[in-house]
């Protein structure tokens, strides 16, 4: 029987041993794609609790708690302190076995405050006590945080109009971790509620110092924006979507569409579906001017529970995978894309897992070979990444492309104790090629390029892939 959580976790051969500590776990950290909040950085954020920089924010942990029978206001609540929220989780946390909550829980406990304790009730009170001690001193801040994992690079996520302070104040300050932008302009097509819509719009003009009273307009002042965001490093895009847009407009309906909804008419969901369509072409083009990656998040089904919507707001857990029929639609936007000249490197992330085949096969459909895995499948992203769903999305990349080109693992997270995830996936790569090593399915003869898949997954192809 293995001790929990050693050296070796995860790592079930020799070889896969070798491979981790040899090779993977020296690698730095390119988190391309994360949530965390940039004033935190710029400011050197001290956390005053475990509880703040753990459970704030967290709805995979408030799941957890929720569905443990804990009352929302141990959640959520501003009428408990932070000890009684931290209770509650201890108190759920021996009941998370076989979910990531529980390694994630206790890698995070081991890799950034060095105690292998096991969580639960008894253990409780000491862990956080000892926690918010360490908490206190300087190398626990936001920015000691990235130290501590040997991050080389973050991006976090931002809508066109933010002003992007933090990360100017962040590079002027000097600090040698960098900290760029990614557009994310979801806002922009979100012709849902006309009233919504409209508010943004202004506050599009008023960012980009463009009068906007028509779709062209809109999209001058988009083009401003993105600019802006470039000057500031941006090198990537991202899109949350239900699902892909393709459907056939004309120019001229674009500009009719804009106006009826800015207008404060409701659109037709063939109006919606149109106007979403060309905002993609739009912003794919953009992208492909300036050389930078987009990414794709899709497959949510967002704000399940319109009661706690209500309550709580966006992102506080309620949210699931969808099932939508979009490969079609996926192909005919990124051929629209191609056949203009204008694909540029794509990244796509599927929530649902039966999807993994569909995006591994639509990659090849569009690789030039221009850049060596121009078109990527994201890793495990939300619900996916967690052991199962990166073995998954890792064997259906390996059968139908090539591995040995995926730009690897990302946090995707709000939290600065989010970056085990990395060693995590890493511990978890390392153990599907060192099995196949082991099996007899790869040369040991080819050890030096199998030692180089495994750092490239790590580091080197985001490195090279992004050009940071």
């Amino acid at each position: 029987m293995k001790n929990f959580m050693d050296e070796n976790f995860l790592l079930q051969t020799e070889t896969a041993q070798k491979l981790y500590h040899e090779h993977a776990a020296k690698m730095p950290i390119i988190d391309y794609h994360c949530h965390l909040i940039p004033q935190m950085v710029a400011e050197d954020y001290q956390f005053k609790s475990l509880t703040e920089i753990w459970l704030g924010g967290d709805h995979y942990k408030w799941r957890a708690m929720r569905t443990n029978g804990v009352d929302e206001r141990f959640c959520t609540g501003k009428d408990t302190t932070d000890w009684e929220k931290f209770e509650k989780w201890a108190e759920t946390v021996p009941y998370t076995f076989r979910n990531p909550l529980y390694h994630w829980t206790h890698l995070e406990l081991k890799t950034a405050f060095g105690t292998d304790k096991i969580l639960n009730p008894q253990t409780a009170r000491e862990i956080y006590d000892e926690c918010n001690e360490k908490l206190k001193m300087p190398e626990y801040s936001a920015r000691g945080m990235m130290r501590r994992y040997h991050v080389e690079v973050v991006c976090t996520t931002d809508d066109p109009i933010d002003s992007l302070e933090h990360h100017i104040k962040t590079r002027e300050s000097g600090f040698e971790i960098k900290m760029l932008p990614t557009w994310r302009p979801d806002k922009a097509m979100a012709v849902e509620v006309p009233a919504d819509f409209r508010i943004y719009v202004e506050k599009l003009a008023e960012a980009s110092d463009v009068a906007i009273s028509n779709f062209d307009d809109m999209v001058v002042a988009l083009r401003k924006r993105h600019d802006f965001f470039a000057e500031q490093g941006c090198k990537l895009s991202d899109h949350g979507i239900e699902e892909f847009y393709a459907e056939d407009y004309r120019e001229a309906e674009i500009k009719v569409i804009f106006n009826k909804v800015y207008g404060g008419a409701e659109l037709t969901k063939e109006e919606i579906l149109k106007f979403k369509s060309a905002m993609l072409v739009v912003f794919g083009e953009m992208d492909w001017e300036k050389g930078w990656t987009q990414q794709f998040h899709y497959g949510a089904i967002r704000n399940n529970n319109s009661k706690m919507f209500k309550l709580l707001g966006p992102d506080t857990g309620f949210d699931s995978i969808g099932e939508f029929t979009t490969a079609k639609a996926m192909a005919k936007f990124l051929d629209r894309l191609n056949s203009n000249g204008k694909l540029t490197k794509t990244i796509l992330y599927n929530l649902n897992p039966c999807a993994n085949e569909v995006i591994a096969t639509m990659l090849g459909n569009f690789q030039d070979g221009t850049i060596a895995g121009k078109i990527q499948f994201g890793s495990g992203w939300w619900f996916l990444d967690q052991k199962d769903g990166m073995e998954k999305q890792m064997n259906a990349l390996s059968v139908l492309g090539l591995l040995s080109r995926f730009v690897g693992m990302l946090t995707d997270s709000r939290s600065f104790l989010s970056y085990p995830r990395h060693e995590y996936f890493r511990r978890t790569l390392c153990n599907l090629v060192g099995r196949d090593v082991e099996n007899g399915e790869i040369p040991v003869s080819e050890m030096e390029r199998v030692n180089q898949m495994i750092e490239d997954i790590s580091y080197y192809n985001a490195k090279n892939f992004f050009q940071f």
